[in-house]
């Protein structure tokens, strides 16, 4: 299904910022069919939208809209499922027109942007929504073509995760065994909890105090309900720390180092 946005007829005289083609070469190119194509689109500044349980972002699309005819609208939105019928999610819910400059030096170029707010407690509430979502984005030529293309870029919607850590004993001798524990979490949407993220992949970290580097130690796998833990040899003073570097539906996440004293 795609939205169009009943704003669109104004659109047409208030977004554009020049003419968007010199009446010349819009009377030779009137009965063109719409050839409108879509690119550069990027999502949140190309990074990922990381959500915990009450996480309020505000999203922009950025795109460019390219006709021989020039572009008189255009807008676009994120859905997200097999295809834009069946979608079971969709943001923002009602399309609003993009804001469209023309290209000082090509008349048929626009550069559009649009942006929303995202409220993860209101517009996630099932954990199968983290993953790629698309982007619809659609466009009216000056001959009244519309053009729509379902899949014009990608973005990636993620569970904020959190990593806990604690060495002991302290303080500890040079050479003895430290034991590091620790949780790995995300936010379960459904739920309104951050639940145990089990059977992912998480660094052990040092830091020698007066150093500003951590350096990785072992890689360990998460427990049931993200339960971690490991030794090491206590070498010297410095900082233990847990770093998960996120997977395909949840962010990264560093612990706050925890500090051993060794005599």
């Amino acid at each position: 299904m795609h939205i169009r946005p009943a704003t669109a007829a104004a659109f047409l005289a208030t977004t554009l910022s020049a003419s968007v083609v010199p009446a010349a070469a819009h009377a030779a190119d009137a009965a063109a069919p719409s050839d409108t194509t879509f690119s550069n689109v990027v999502v949140n500044g190309g990074k990922d939208i990381v959500l915990g349980l009450t996480t309020k972002k505000t999203v922009t699309i950025t795109w460019t809209a390219t006709d021989p005819d020039g572009v008189a609208a255009s807008w676009a939105y994120l859905w997200h499922g097999p295809n834009t019928d069946d979608a079971d999610g969709r943001l923002p819910l009602y399309a609003p027109a993009g804001t469209c400059a023309v290209s000082p030096t090509d008349h048929t170029s626009s550069t559009c942007q649009v942006s929303f707010g995202v409220d993860a407690a209101r517009d996630f509430d099932d954990i199968g929504l983290a993953g790629t979502w698309k982007v619809l984005a659609e466009a009216q030529d000056t001959n009244d073509d519309w053009t729509a293309v379902d899949v014009a870029g990608t973005a990636r919607f993620k569970r904020y995760a959190k990593v806990t850590v604690n060495a002991s004993p302290e303080p500890v001798r040079k050479g003895k065994t430290i034991t590091v524990t620790g949780k790995l979490s995300r936010a379960n949407w459904e739920t309104g909890t951050y639940t145990g993220y089990e059977g992912r992949s998480v660094q052990l970290q040092f830091r020698k105090k007066g150093s500003s580097t951590y350096t990785t130690l072992k890689t360990i796998t998460s427990g049931g309900s993200g339960t971690l833990k490991t030794t090491t040899k206590a070498t010297a003073d410095g900082y233990f720390r847990f770093v998960f570097s996120g997977s395909s539906t949840t962010g990264p996440a560093t612990a706050t180092g925890d500090f051993v004293d060794v005599r």
